[in-house]
């Protein structure tokens, strides 16, 4: 079971992330430069991590998802690889075309960074198989482009697909029906923007988190 962070210009959550899939698979990801145009052909589970990739110029995520990493993140996905985005991963799948939709500047244009509460939405999926559907869980945000927006149809295939991974249960950022976080059709690409990689262990506080990449690891090993 090998896993592998992204490492853009700018990220700032990259070595969280890499703390949390050490601490749920027992081994150390590979850490990858964004301008590497390959990764291993064994990585299962790979992470594109938070912060402010090149500086969040253009628009979040943007430059990043054309560096020459994502295009191998793209066929990792395409053979079946876990990819999980979070918070600015989340904006980077978007902007490369892995997720539908887009994150835009939050309503009230602040930045918010606190912990917020949650709703399980489906639990049917390898990210979220550990939790409940409809269990309420808490995990912190830190961001100013949170605010998730599609059109109708785009947002009413998610709801009937069971696509909608993660709602939110209070007023956050505007995003469109309250989305925190959606998978792609195949089901092996989330893109959120809490941060589940912070709340992992007692010493944080809370460990919500931590069981989000527990289902991933489960599924990685039935998969074995």
């Amino acid at each position: 079971m090998k896993s592998a962070v992204i490492v853009f210009p700018g990220s700032n959550c990259d070595r969280d992330l890499a703390v949390a899939f050490e601490a749920t698979t027992g081994q150390k990801p590979a850490m990858i430069w964004h301008r590497d145009s390959e990764l291993p052909d064994d990585i299962d589970l790979i992470g594109v991590p938070g912060g402010f990739s090149y500086g969040d110029y253009l628009r979040s995520g943007a430059m990043a998802a054309r560096s020459p990493v994502m295009q191998a993140v793209a066929r990792a996905a395409e053979r079946g690889a876990f990819v999980l985005g979070i918070c600015n991963g989340f904006q980077v799948l978007t902007e490369s075309g892995l997720l539908p939709g887009a994150l835009l500047r939050n309503a009230g244009g602040n930045f918010v960074c606190r912990d917020v509460a949650l709703t399980v939405e489906n639990a049917q999926n390898a990210f979220t198989s550990c939790y409940d559907a409809g269990e309420a869980i808490s995990l912190p945000v830190a961001h100013h482009d949170g605010n998730y927006f599609a059109d109708p149809e785009t947002l009413d295939r998610l709801e009937g697909e069971g696509r909608v991974a993660l709602r939110y249960a209070e007023s956050v950022n505007g995003s469109a029906r309250n989305i925190a976080g959606i998978v792609n059709e195949a089901g092996n690409v989330l893109g959120m923007m809490p941060h589940p990689e912070r709340v992992i262990e007692p010493a944080h506080g809370m460990t919500d988190g931590r069981r989000l990449f527990e289902g991933l690891v489960g599924s990685l090993l039935a998969r074995a």
